[in-house]
């Protein structure tokens, strides 16, 4: 599959003029400038709305067919060639080139070259303008429905990495800092919830691309007497745009799915730098599968999470393309302008970085483990128990700065000696609290603070239970849709 030549290279057009017809070329008495057909083309980057150009286009002509602005036999003409058109582009058969600028001139030449006149009558009651917003929202559709579902495969693999570490207390952190102890299936599951906000985005912003604009025309509308809910319908579009002004030239959706894959993301990235830090020989929590790390080519010892750091990396892309999307819209005037020929590179990199991305994350969970004994050998540093403990002489009826700073000089009196809370002798902490007693040990040890959690959403054995619960329910409802 041929792609046209990049300006700059050494088969670049050189100035001159090309006879090449283009579609709009009637009022002009001057061919277009190669080096304006270099620099204007975007063939090499919009061929991938081939399959949904196609579907727009036979979408189109069925209704004009119905409407009796072509005839039902042209239709079925033009359906069946576009087809071998569609095959042709698959099959890697089919010659781009800059001179036709875009997907949908190729598709539409390659058409009328078959079928003449008949060709000629698909582009009836459509503009460009109206076309490409049609395609890219089919597009972005398609993509929204694969991500959601790659998302999905993500949520699995943390339940399933969950459902092998039950029962597993590790060191909960605030500020990198050893905080409170939390079972590894709560801290695992709350990556799954943060997968969840990242599909409830999407789907939110699928209503939003779920519109159809053809119909629009190039900014006014038609006077022709097209079904515009006739093409919605059978391309699937829950309505169509109600002001042709904006419905051929709204990029929200773009931007707002830009943002959405970014914060998905980011939710990788904050993934993957968590576990990056993990799997160091100084944590040494969790063990990364082997394949999905790399060498160094100098030193042979090491093991490098070379995967994680380009998901932690190409986030930064997608954050780029947010950007890049709103500077673009932002000086815009009302109805099309070709500005919006630049929005595609951008939301397609975003589209192919996250799916990227989420190719790799999924199997790499899959196959990772926690050090259960490398966690527990550590687990009583950093007196994760002292809140617990702080909680405990609350509930004695001790107030809360009171009982924080009494926990505060038992915490310095045990970092001094070097040892855990519970390894203080009752006349240490009596020193420290008067109203000490030996029931408050009780709190005392990671392992006994988890399991004093009670409140929803905590990390207590049992509210966890019923959160896995919850998750194999969704789980297994997403596997049946």
């Amino acid at each position: 599959m041929a792609a046209p030549t990049p300006p700059g290279s050494d088969r670049s057009p050189s100035a001159g003029t090309t006879g090449a017809h283009k579609a709009w070329a009637g009022v002009f008495r001057e061919a277009t400038d190669k080096r304006v057909e270099a620099f204007s083309e975007s063939i090499s980057y919009d061929q991938r709305l081939a399959d949904d150009d196609i579907d727009g286009s036979i979408a189109h002509s069925s209704m004009l067919a119905h409407t009796g602005l072509i005839s039902q036999a042209e239709a079925e003409q033009i359906a069946t060639v576009l087809e071998e058109i569609r095959q042709e582009i698959r099959a890697g058969r089919f010659e781009f080139t800059a001179a036709k600028e875009d997907i949908h001139l190729h598709i539409e030449s390659a058409l009328t070259a078959r079928l003449g006149d008949t060709g000629r009558k698909l582009h009836t009651a459509r503009s460009r303008n109206d076309q490409v917003a049609t395609d890219l929202r089919l597009y972005c559709r398609r993509a929204i429905d694969r991500i959601d579902r790659a998302l999905q495969e993500l949520q699995r693999a943390f339940f399933s990495l969950a459902e092998r570490e039950q029962g597993l207390v590790i060191p909960g952190y605030t500020h990198m800092r050893r905080a409170q102890p939390v079972l590894a299936t709560h801290q695992l599951l709350s990556w799954c919830e943060k997968f969840q906000r990242d599909r409830q985005r999407l789907a939110d912003c699928r209503v939003r691309t779920n519109i159809l604009p053809l119909g629009s025309g190039a900014l006014a509308g038609t006077s022709l007497p097209i079904d515009r809910e006739a093409v919605a319908k059978t391309l699937g579009f829950a309505g169509v745009a109600a002001n042709s002004l904006d419905g051929a030239s709204d990029r929200d959706f773009v931007c707002e799915l830009a943002f959405v894959l970014s914060l998905a993301a980011v939710h990788l990235s904050q993934w993957a730098e968590e576990w990056i830090i993990y799997s160091t020989q100084e944590f040494g929590f969790v063990r990364l599968p082997e394949g999905f790390c790399t060498g160094s080519s100098i030193m042979p010892q090491k093991i490098n999470p070379d995967v994680l750091e380009l998901v932690r990396g190409k986030t930064a892309r997608t954050i780029g393309n947010v950007q890049s999307l709103l500077v673009l819209l932002k000086g815009l005037p009302t109805a099309y302008n070709r500005d919006l020929q630049e929005d595609k590179e951008a939301i397609f990199d975003s589209i192919d970085t996250l799916e990227a991305m989420l190719g790799v994350a999924a199997p790499l969970v899959a196959g990772t483990s926690f050090d259960r004994e490398r966690i527990a050998a550590t687990l009583e540093r950093g007196h994760l128990d002292a809140t617990t403990l702080m909680e405990a002489l609350i509930a004695e009826g001790v107030p809360q700065r009171t009982a924080h700073e009494t926990v505060g000089r038992l915490v310095r009196r045990a970092m001094t000696k070097g040892v855990a809370l519970a390894e203080l002798a009752d006349e240490e902490f009596l020193a420290d609290c008067k109203e000490w007693k030996a029931s408050l040990r009780s709190a005392l040890g990671a392992s006994r603070a988890v399991e004093r959690m009670v409140s929803f959403g905590s990390t207590a054995p049992a509210r966890v239970a019923d959160q896995m619960k919850v998750w194999r329910q969704r789980l297994e409802a997403a596997a049946g849709t």
